[in-house]
C-alpha cells in the first residue's frame, strides 16, 4: 500500500473527482494502488517490466503521453517521483498540463521530494505536505500551465544526439560505451543486436562497421528508444521495446554488443547484467561474439566462462573493463 497516498485521500483533505480518468505517472512494479479506483486509472510507465506488471494486474497502461488522444485530459493525476531531478520536474509539469483537477506528487526524501515541493511552491499554491515513511506527498491544482518551463524543447541534442531527462547518460555519451566502441572490430557480422540500446549511441557506431546488414536495438525504456529512433535514420535498424532478458531474436545473431544496466532503482543488482549475458549466449550463432563493457567491480567473468568457450578482457582502466566472449555454450537443462 502507498501509505502516503492513503493518508492524503483518507485524512489529508485531498478529494479525488468522482468522475473522470486518473493518470498515474511512473509507478514502480509492486506499488499498491488499491486506494485508487482501478477502472478509472491510466498508468503512464515507459519501463517495460513495470508496464507489464501493472498491465497484468488489470490496469490500463500507456508508455507515455504521446499515446494519448490529443484532446484527452485527466480529472486528477498522481506522480511518483523518479530519482533524476530533470525527469521528476518533467513528469510533474506534464501531469499539470494534462490535468484539470488535483495533481498529487509523492516521493521519498532520497528522491528529492523536498526540492520539488520547494520549486513548485514558487510557481503555484500547494497543499501542506504530509509526511510518512521517510517521504512526503503534496498536491496542487492542475491545468494552469504554471510549470511549462519545466518541459524541455523536443529534439534538443547533446553531443549531436537526442536524449531526454531520466534516460541513461542523458547528459552526453557514456564514457564506458565510448571505450567499448574503440575496441569493436571493423567486421561484426551481418546481424548484430544491441541489448539495452538506450538512446542509440552504440547502435549508431555499429552501423558504421563493414558488412552490417541488420541491427536490433533492444531497450526496455520507451523514452530512450524514442530518442534512438530520432538518432538513427537507417533502414537497417530495427527497434524493440522489450526487456532484453525476455527478447526472442527473430533471426540468428552474429554479434551482441552491450553496456548492460546493473541498477534497479537505487540498489546495485549485478544479476541484471548476468541475465543480459545469458540472453546474449542464447541468441548467438555457434561462432558468435559478445562484446560488452562493465564497471570494473562487477562479477561477470565466471558466468561468461560458463556460457562461452573463450573470454578475454581486451581493454580497461580503473573504472571499466571491456570483455570479449566467443562461441557460446547452450544453457544446460
Amino acid at each position: 500500500m502507498s501509505l502516503r497516498l492513503s493518508l492524503a485521500l483518507a485524512a489529508g483533505g485531498c478529494a479525488l473527482p468522482e468522475e473522470g480518468r486518473i493518470a498515474v505517472f511512473a509507478p514502480r512494479a509492486g506499488l499498491d494502488l488499491s486506494a485508487l479506483p482501478k477502472d478509472r486509472v491510466s498508468i503512464l510507465q515507459p519501463l517495460r517490466p513495470d508496464f507489464e506488471a501493472f498491465e497484468a494486474a488489470g490496469f490500463t497502461c500507456l508508455p507515455g503521453l504521446a499515446d494519448l488522444p490529443e484532446a484527452e485530459r485527466f480529472a486528477a493525476a498522481l506522480v511518483f517521483l523518479p530519482r533524476a531531478k530533470a525527469e521528476a520536474r518533467l513528469l510533474v509539469a506534464q501531469a499539470e498540463a494534462v490535468t484539470s483537477g488535483p495533481v498529487l506528487v509523492d516521493g521519498a526524501k532520497t528522491d528529492g521530494i523536498d526540492s520539488v515541493l520547494k520549486a513548485v511552491r514558487k510557481l503555484t499554491e500547494t497543499s501542506a505536505p504530509l509526511s510518512k515513511a521517510h517521504g512526503k506527498i503534496f498536491w496542487f491544482q492542475g491545468g494552469n500551465n504554471t510549470l511549462g518551463d519545466w518541459i524541455p524543447e523536443s529534439g534538443a541534442s547533446v553531443d549531436g544526439f537526442v536524449t531526454a531527462p531520466g534516460v541513461f547518460s542523458a547528459d552526453g555519451i557514456d564514457p564506458a560505451s565510448k571505450l567499448l566502441v574503440g575496441c569493436l572490430p571493423e567486421k561484426l557480422g551481418r546481424r548484430v543486436a544491441d541489448l539495452g540500446a538506450g538512446w542509440g549511441y552504440l547502435a549508431a557506431q555499429i552501423l558504421k562497421r563493414t558488412g552490417v546488414e541488420h541491427v536490433h536495438l533492444v531497450e526496455a525504456d520507451h523514452v530512450a528508444l524514442g530518442c534512438a529512433r530520432q538518432n538513427i535514420a537507417d533502414a537497417r535498424a530495427e527497434f524493440h521495446w522489450v526487456d532484453a532478458r525476455k527478447w526472442q531474436a527473430p533471426e540468428q545473431i552474429n554479434t551482441v554488443v552491450m553496456n548492460p544496466p546493473f541498477h534497479a532503482g537505487r540498489s546495485a543488482e549485478p544479476e541484471l547484467g548476468q541475465a543480459f549475458i545469458s540472453a546474449a549466449a542464447n541468441m548467438l550463432v555457434a561462432s558468435g561474439h559478445l562484446w560488452m563493457v562493465a564497471n570494473r567491480h562487477l562479477p561477470y567473468e565466471t558466468l561468461l566462462g560458463e556460457r562461452f568457450a573463450a573470454v578475454s578482457e581486451v581493454a580497461g582502466d580503473n573504472r571499466f573493463k571491456v570483455l570479449h566472449a566467443q562461441r557460446p555454450r547452450r544453457a544446460k537443462g
